[in-house]
């Protein structure tokens, strides 16, 4: 079976389970699709110092800023080395960066990962020194130290080198201490906002309706309100706490609406077609050219006894190829009947996605048509 085959047969099981097995579309929990607005992971950065590798460090002649940062380290430790010349490698100026998650509390660890700013060929074995990470304002957040973990390996020897992974990288679990935390109004409010991780009309008016029909019940009262395609805001009823009020509602489930669409990865010839795409009958034809080019030079001798040179002359051979084209129907009025229609014509990923392009042209695709 061809690549194109099993494509083709895997969509067609996919849009069986989809449309066979279950009529309606699978219902999913509020907090799945939606997020309070405000409570986000905030970036931090910082720059620091690897110490403990194995020669495998920046130099300081080709990274001054290596040796700025190690002499400014040592000052603060109590140790002058400014008329001092440094030669080492086995430290590395790197780059902190981690996120700090929403409600952090002080003393709380996060994880932090680390990247090389100089010319350092491998950060196996290192130890990150006390880094401070700082947020878009300006101030410490959190403190960053500990053992690198590295996920690649690099080996050398006299004539070759072998590597894998990325060593100039790493990551340390827990490796950031927090010190500072963010300030937290979310508990003060009385009104909030949901805001939708897949900006629908549709499941905008259907998150409300399912809250609404949730607090109707409890409390005698609708408190929420879709105020656009992204945004439904909510009234937290009185006498509540807001973290309790937000787990009544994130329990609840409804039915997402989501657009026809096909998405198309033209580099890896994969094709995502949504449930809802449909295509008008159409009559698609699709024919493969295939054009070889051989090179076959040959060699042209001087005759005996002359004063002629020995030569390569080229010789260019071109063959052109048009495979026979099959003329199929296409009606496609739900997933299951496109995909047997594309089957139909047995192409290859590739004819799928120039057959694809070509129904959006022609007006006949009724979905949107996303091409990566």
């Amino acid at each position: 079976m061809t690549l194109a085959s099993r494509l083709i047969v895997g969509l067609c099981a996919f849009a069986l389970a989809l449309t066979g097995a279950a009529p309606a579309r699978a219902s999913v929990r509020i907090k799945d699709i939606a997020g309070l607005q405000g409570v986000r992971d905030n970036q931090l950065v910082g720059y620091g110092l690897v110490i403990g590798l194995q020669g495998t460090g920046d130099s300081v002649r080709n990274s001054p800023f290596t040796g700025q940062a190690l002499q400014s380290m040592l000052d603060r430790l109590g140790v002058n080395v400014r008329n001092s010349a440094l030669r080492t490698r086995n430290v590395a100026a790197v780059i902190v960066t981690a996120d700090l998650p929403a409600f952090a509390g002080r003393g709380s660890r996060i994880d932090v990962s680390v990247a090389s700013m100089g010319d350092a060929t491998s950060l196996l074995g290192g130890t990150l020194v006390v880094t401070s990470l700082l947020a878009a304002d300006g101030q410490t957040y959190a403190l960053a130290q500990g053992r690198l973990n590295v996920s690649g390996f690099s080996a050398q020897g006299e004539a070759e080198r072998l590597t894998q992974g990325v060593t100039t990288a790493a990551r340390i679990p827990g490796g950031a201490l927090v010190e500072r935390q963010i300030p937290d109004q979310l508990s003060t409010l009385h009104v909030l906002s949901l805001e939708l991780r897949n900006p629908d009309f549709v499941t905008a008016e259907r998150v409300a309706g399912a809250i609404n029909a949730f607090t109707r019940d409890r409390y005698k009262s609708t408190v929420a309100f879709a105020l656009d395609h992204r945004t439904i805001s909510l009234t937290r009823p009185p006498n509540m706490s807001t973290a309790r009020f937000i787990a009544e509602i994130e329990r609840l489930e409804l039915e997402p609406d989501s657009p026809a669409r096909v998405v198309v990865d033209e580099r890896t010839g994969t094709v995502v077609i949504g449930r809802d795409v449909k295509i008008s009958t159409v009559a698609v034809t699709h024919g493969n050219l295939t054009v070889r080019v051989t090179e076959t030079p040959m060699v042209s001798q001087p005759e005996p006894l002359s004063n002629g040179q020995t030569v390569v002359v080229p010789r260019t051979q071109i063959e052109a190829q048009q495979g026979n084209g099959r003329l199929a129907i296409i009606n496609g009025a739900n997933l299951h009947t496109l995909v047997r229609g594309l089957n139909q014509i047995g192409l290859k990923p590739a004819g799928i996605i120039a057959i694809l392009q070509a129904i959006k042209t022609a007006g006949a695709l009724q979905a949107d048509l996303v091409v990566q």
